[in-house]
């Protein structure tokens, strides 16, 4: 009696919460100076833009965690819609 080669059961992988790692990117494109912007952190990573948006997004990250440290939350935890509403409350006024 022959047995037909079965496949192998896939399962998805299982992260637990203490293993998780998030980050924030932020990517700009209107520079047109030539000049190269990268900007980084533990959490985030901050790349290109003109001098003004660029700045612009390093305050918005900065104050986001800080904000973040308020409430006493980590990235990792926060709720994209919470963390959305942080973002949008910690961006500078144009």
């Amino acid at each position: 009696m022959s047995k037909k080669p079965t496949k192998p059961v896939r399962r998805p992988a299982v992260k637990s919460k203490a293993n998780t790692q998030s980050s924030l990117l932020g990517l700009a494109l209107d520079n047109d100076d030539g000049h190269r912007r990268l900007t980084t952190g533990e959490q985030f990573v901050l790349v290109g833009g003109s001098e003004a948006t660029h700045d612009r997004m390093t305050e918005t990250v900065v104050k986001t965690f800080e904000e973040l440290k308020r409430r006493h939350k980590h990235l990792e935890s926060v709720e994209p819609k919470e963390l959305a509403e942080i973002l949008h409350k910690s961006a500078p006024s144009v």
